[in-house]
C-alpha cells in the first residue's frame, strides 16, 4: 500500500511537471510580436520592417520627395504642388537643411510635410545603434530649429535599413517609411517614363518615391499629379495615409490597421 501511494504521487508530480513544461514551450514558441512592425521570416526569424504601403479602402496615395542634393528646383516643385492643390512629404537630410534653410522654411510654410532623412546621408546599415540614433536626432533637431516642429517620420538614406536602424528610429519616436513605387527620377527619366513606372503599380495606399535636384522631376511633377488624379487617386502626405498606432506590417511591408 505504501509503495502504491508513493508511485501514484510520483506519477501525479510527473504529469504536473510535464504540463508546466508544455505550457512554457507553447508560450515561448507562439509568443505574439509586441512590435507593430515585427514579422516572421520563412526561417522563423523575427525581422523589423518599415512601412512600404498601406492597406486602405480610401483612394489615397502618398507623394514623397527626398531632398539631399541642390535646392534649385524647390520653388517650381512647391508651385506645382500648390497649383494642383496637393501636399507632399519631403524627407530632408540635415546637411541639406543646413545649406538651404530658406528652402526648408518654404516647404514647411507652404503646408507640406517635413520628415527626417538622416543628418549626413550615410550608409546607415554600417552604423552602430548609437550612430543611427545620432543621425536621426541631429537631423530632427536641425529641422525643428528651422520649422519649430518635431519630425515623426524617418527614411534611411539609399533605402537602407536593418533591425538596428528600425529600432533606432522607433526609440526616437519616428515611424520608418519606405516606398512601393520608385520613379527612378534620379536616373534622368522623362515624365513619360516615370509615369509608366507609377501607373503599373499604382493602387490605394501606394507610397511614391521622388527626388528634388534631378534633371526632370520638377518639370514632370505636374503631369504626374494630373495622371494620378485622372486614375481616381488623391495624392496626400504620408501622415495622412499611414496609421500612427495600433497597426501591424506584413511580410510585404504593407501596413494594416488592427
Amino acid at each position: 500500500m505504501f509503495y502504491v501511494t508513493n508511485k501514484d504521487k510520483i506519477i501525479s508530480v510527473a504529469i504536473a511537471l510535464s504540463t508546466v513544461l508544455v505550457l512554457f514551450l507553447l508560450a515561448t514558441v507562439f509568443k505574439p510580436n509586441t512590435l507593430n512592425n515585427a514579422v516572421e521570416t520563412s526561417a522563423g526569424i523575427s525581422k523589423l520592417l518599415p512601412v512600404y504601403s498601406v492597406d486602405t479602402e480610401e483612394n489615397k496615395v502618398a507623394l514623397t520627395i527626398n531632398c539631399a542634393w541642390n535646392a534649385d528646383d524647390i520653388d517650381l516643385i512647391l508651385e506645382t504642388l500648390s497649383n494642383n492643390q496637393v501636399k507632399a512629404t519631403f524627407f530632408i537630410v540635415g546637411d541639406w537643411a543646413a545649406k538651404f534653410p530658406d528652402a526648408v522654411k518654404k516647404i514647411y510654410e507652404s503646408g507640406n510635410e517635413i520628415a527626417n532623412h538622416s543628418e549626413t546621408h550615410a550608409h546607415v546599415n554600417n552604423l552602430t545603434y548609437e550612430k543611427n540614433v545620432e543621425e536621426i536626432t541631429k537631423c530632427s533637431d536641425r529641422l525643428k530649429q528651422i520649422t519649430g516642429v518635431e519630425t515623426s517620420l524617418y527614411r534611411g538614406p539609399y533605402g537602407e535599413y536593418n533591425d538596428t536602424v528600425v529600432k533606432a528610429a522607433e526609440a526616437n519616436n519616428h515611424i520608418m517609411v519606405q516606398w512601393n513605387i520608385d520613379t527612378l527620377d534620379y536616373n534622368g527619366l522623362t515624365a513619360e517614363a516615370m509615369w509608366e513606372r507609377i501607373e503599373s503599380k499604382l493602387d490605394k495606399g501606394s507610397i511614391i518615391l521622388m527626388h528634388n535636384g534631378t534633371e526632370n522631376t520638377a518639370l514632370a511633377l505636374d503631369s504626374i499629379i494630373k495622371n494620378i488624379k485622372e486614375k481616381g487617386y488623391q495624392p496626400v502626405t504620408v501622415s495622412e495615409l499611414i496609421y500612427k498606432d495600433n497597426y501591424t506590417i506584413d511580410n510585404n511591408g504593407i501596413q494594416h490597421k488592427n
